[in-house]
């Protein structure tokens, strides 16, 4: 035991010195994943039909392809044809455009939970259809998805691991790193779950608290 802790505290902060990768590495995808969403949600409740048939094919591809094979095919497939990336910016695209689908249904879903008389109420006011769903759909949505985004959001952090494999220092990465250095594997890799345990229980509490904070008294989700 005190073998893994004195390990531990030589190894822990060499893995968190590619944490930053890591969490930019999320992030980015995750903003860019829930963007992409929304409008693959719009498209796929008040698109036309050539429209939704696209944005239904889309979230099905990647719905239905591993990652890891989209990551590939993003940073190996692409350069054949001129789309040159670097691992990090690779990475990025791969997960955000994966998250992107499963953002959307999500997104999707809690729209349509938004009674349909709303929308029309907004329309005879003289609204467009963009100004309903902007000023008063969407904030209700948005407020009824933090559970499902949540996890999401989680998945995605652990998923980002999968951008070692083209060469992305991220903290699994630099764990395997120390493990090749030091051949103590099982070590370094329960530290390293150690360390996503801790990464994903923070970001749950944080949601945990953004879904408190935006909750109605007395109004049900």
């Amino acid at each position: 035991m005190n073998d893994f802790v004195s390990f531990a505290a030589e190894s822990l902060p060499e893995i968190l010195q590619a944490l930053p990768v890591t969490l930019s590495l999320w992030a980015l995808a995750m903003a860019g994943g829930a963007l992409l969403g929304l409008v693959l949600a719009w498209c796929r409740v008040y698109g036309p039909k050539p429209i939704y048939l696209a944005a239904t094919v889309y979230v099905e591809i990647f719905r239905g392809t591993p990652m890891l094979v989209q990551l590939f095919f993003i940073y190996l497939g692409l350069p054949e044809i001129g789309v040159v990336l670097d691992p990090f910016t690779a990475a990025v695209v791969a997960i955000g455009l994966n998250t992107a689908a499963y953002q959307a249904e999500y997104f999707r879903g809690a729209i349509r939970s938004i009674p349909s008389g709303q929308m029309t109420a907004a329309r005879a006011m003289g609204m467009t259809q963009f100004q309903g769903l902007r000023w008063i759909v969407l904030p209700q949505a948005l407020r009824r998805v933090i559970p499902q985004w949540s996890n999401e959001a989680i998945l995605e952090l652990k998923y980002t691991s999968i951008a070692y494999a083209i060469g992305v220092s991220e903290i699994t990465a630099k764990a395997e790193e120390i493990g090749y250095t030091t051949f103590r594997f099982f070590e370094v890799f329960v530290l390293l779950a150690l360390v996503y345990i801790v990464l994903t229980s923070i970001v749950a509490q944080i949601l945990q608290f953004v879904e408190s904070w935006t909750t109605i008294p007395g109004l049900r989700s």
